[in-house]
């Protein structure tokens, strides 16, 4: 058995996409529109092979999905946890639990699912404005 993806109903299709590849780094893999059922599949990643986040997107829908925390999280190894939060934060991404141990931070998607971030390898020294920046929000 292996981990094949994680699915996210998603609400702004764009938005989306602008979240999680230009913001987080993901790569499209690969879409499928099925015309009949009036919905759209996204497949991101890494890396081609790597597991993925299936984003849906239904081309009619008004349903609110909720809080997204009914699933917990989706984690992320990040190369530099600190320059990924002030990208993320100059987008207008609001930094839920910031990195204030250098190690974890997490932030929400548009679609209000829980991101979590960790530093690879050992944690990054304090620093501000981080270390001082206190919790906002659920995560």
């Amino acid at each position: 058995m292996r981990y094949l993806h994680t699915m996210v109903r998603v609400t702004d299709l764009d938005a989306s996409l602008n979240f999680y590849c230009n913001l987080l780094g993901l790569k499209e893999i690969r879409r499928k529109d099925v015309p009949a059922g009036q919905f759209t599949l996204v497949f991101l990643a890494t890396e081609a092979g790597a597991p993925e986040i299936e984003l849906t997107y239904n081309w009619d829908s008004s349903e609110e999905y909720g809080g997204g925390r009914n699933f917990g999280h989706l984690a992320y190894e990040v190369d530099d946890i600190y320059a990924l939060c002030q990208t993320l934060m100059d987008a207008g991404v609001s930094i839920n639990r910031p990195p204030r141990d250098g190690r974890m931070a997490f932030v929400r998607s548009p679609d209000n699912i829980s991101i979590e971030l960790l530093q690879k390898g050992e944690a990054l020294p304090a620093q501000e404005p981080w270390a001082s920046m206190p919790n906002s929000g659920e995560w």
